[in-house]
């Protein structure tokens, strides 16, 4: 019960060792001696950092791809960038990219759509009319090679 309790104020104290105590702990298979509860928390935190950190790119993505194809008055003149950008996310977004992140995307896509539509009526002034629902498939998407 000690290690359990020092584990505990370990956490407060330095997550980092806490962390590297807890997998030392797991890969000894030492379970029993577990800060389950900081555990946990942490484990969710990951996930939902994780999930975030990918809508976060793929509004990005839906962003630089709205204002490529429909904002024809900037496009000669920001084209380069909106295509650097979105290729730039698209790395990005490989690099988190698992099955189960990739159907988050799918089941929040018209989630992100409305974001990144938001974002893109201000900068734009309201003068574009914008798809209402999102016109991408994911595969379009995180497809580095696919452009409108």
């Amino acid at each position: 019960m000690t290690i359990i309790t020092d584990l505990k104020s370990i956490y407060y104290l330095d997550t980092n060792q806490w962390l590297d105590i807890t997998i030392k702990l797991l890969r000894e298979n030492r379970l029993e001696e577990l800060d389950l509860d900081h555990l946990i928390e942490e484990l969710e935190e990951l996930g939902r950092r994780d999930k975030l950190t990918v809508e976060s790119f793929l509004e990005q993505i839906i962003r630089h791809l709205l204002l490529l194809e429909y904002w024809q008055e900037q496009q000669f003149y920001n084209a380069n960038h909106w295509q650097a950008e979105i290729m730039s996310f698209r790395t990005q977004i490989q690099e988190y990219l698992t099955t189960n992140l990739r159907k988050h995307l799918e089941e929040h896509k018209i989630k992100v759509y409305k974001k990144a539509l938001k974002y893109v009526r201000q900068k734009t002034g309201y003068s574009i009319n914008f798809p209402e629902k999102c016109p991408y498939t994911i595969e379009q998407l995180i497809d580095e090679e696919w452009l409108p």
